[in-house]
C-alpha cells in the first residue's frame, strides 16, 4: 500500500501523552506541513501557533478546560498545542481552510511516528477577552477565528484500534 494512503487510514486520535517533547525539527516539519493545506481561492489565511512554552500551554488548557466547565487538563498532558486560527477578514472560507490545516498537522503528526488529536474549543477561548488578550501580547492582529488545537507527544499507551468502517458510506454515481 502507498505509505500516503497508509498514514491516512491508520492515524488515530491519541487522548494519553508523556511529558516528553518531540523535537523542534518535528514541530517545524508538522507546521509546514499544516502550511500546505488547501485554502479557498489560495489566500492562506490560517496560521498555526506552535505553542512549546510550558505557561503559555498550560493557560491554554485551562481556558479550554473552563469552556467546557471541568478542570481537567483537555490537552491529555501532551507538551505541544499547534492553535489553528484563521483570519476572518482574509479567508473566503475560514472553517474550511482552518479544517484542512488541521488535518494536515494531524496526518503529518502521524506520519512522524507522533501521536496527535484535534481540541476543540479555540473558537471560544479565542473569542473570550483572555484569549484575545494572549493574541495581543504576541502581536498577533486581525479579526482571528480559533478552528482547534492539534495536540503532539508521544502516546503513553499504544493506539487506539480503529472501529470497523461504518458500512454504505459511499454511493456511486456512474461507473
Amino acid at each position: 500500500m502507498n505509505q500516503t494512503i497508509h498514514d491516512l487510514m491508520t492515524r488515530r486520535s491519541v487522548r494519553t501523552y508523556t511529558a516528553q517533547m518531540p523535537s523542534r525539527e518535528d514541530i517545524e516539519t508538522i507546521c509546514n506541513a499544516g502550511l500546505y493545506a488547501a485554502t479557498g481561492m489560495g489566500t492562506q489565511s490560517p496560521i498555526i501557533l506552535a505553542v512549546t512554552d510550558k505557561a503559555l500551554r498550560d493557560k491554554l488548557s485551562r481556558l479550554n478546560a473552563e469552556v467546557m466547565g471541568v478542570d481537567s487538563d483537555p490537552f491529555y498532558g501532551a507538551p505541544v498545542v499547534l492553535v489553528v486560527l484563521v483570519d476572518t477578514d482574509v479567508a473566503l472560507t475560514p472553517v474550511e481552510d482552518g479544517s484542512l490545516m488541521m488535518g494536515n498537522l494531524l496526518n503529518a503528526a502521524h506520519a512522524l511516528g507522533l501521536a496527535s488529536c484535534w481540541i476543540n474549543r479555540a473558537r471560544e477561548v479565542f473569542a473570550g477577552e483572555e484569549g484575545k488578550a494572549i493574541l495581543k501580547e504576541l502581536g498577533i492582529e486581525g479579526n482571528y477565528l480559533g478552528i482547534g488545537n492539534c495536540v503532539v507527544g508521544y502516546a503513553a499507551t499504544s493506539e487506539p484500534q480503529p472501529k470497523p468502517r461504518k458500512e454504505n458510506r459511499i454511493h456511486w454515481i456512474g461507473q
